[in-house]
């Protein structure tokens, strides 16, 4: 029997980083309906949690699943189910792209206490210094793309 634990810090935002989860009571029903969701499809979410404009995830993947094929069950299924019980006053579209990064065993605690904090953390710092922040901290470039 195969043993596999890979913890994920998955982030991703809406389209154009549009403020459309702009209400507790919004962000409430979307982070509980993704969470089911992601159990009936065999995803481990630990802890989801975000702020007007983005998601936090912590995920587990299991020995078939890939970071890609989470994001887009995830973002697909959540955003077919946002526009179909209108949720948001406009079409709800999720940013194509997505940020993920490893965790260790060793700073769960922190990142749960993080992303549960997304609300107090976001109003002393704006997702996209929060993105700067993180590109820094594990030395990533960002690649623009010509539109």
């Amino acid at each position: 029997m195969s043993w596999v634990r890979v913890w994920i810090h998955l982030v991703f935002s809406t389209k154009n980083r549009e403020p459309i989860l702009n209400s507790k009571e919004i962000r409430k029903n979307i982070f509980k309906h993704i969470k089911q969701n992601a159990e009936e499809k065999g995803i481990w979410l630990d802890c989801i949690n975000g702020y007007n404009d983005h998601v936090h995830c912590l995920i587990s993947l299991n020995k078939d699943q890939t970071i890609s094929k989470v994001a887009q069950l995830i973002k697909g299924e959540s955003s077919f189910w946002i526009n179909q019980n209108k949720i948001t006053d406009q079409k709800f579209v999720w940013q194509d792209d997505y940020w993920a990064v490893s965790v260790s065993e060793s700073h769960l605690h922190e990142l749960r206490e993080y992303i549960y904090q997304q609300e107090k953390h976001h109003t002393k710092k704006t997702f996209v210094e929060e993105v700067e922040e993180f590109m820094d901290k594990y030395g990533l470039t960002l690649i623009k793309e010509n539109s």
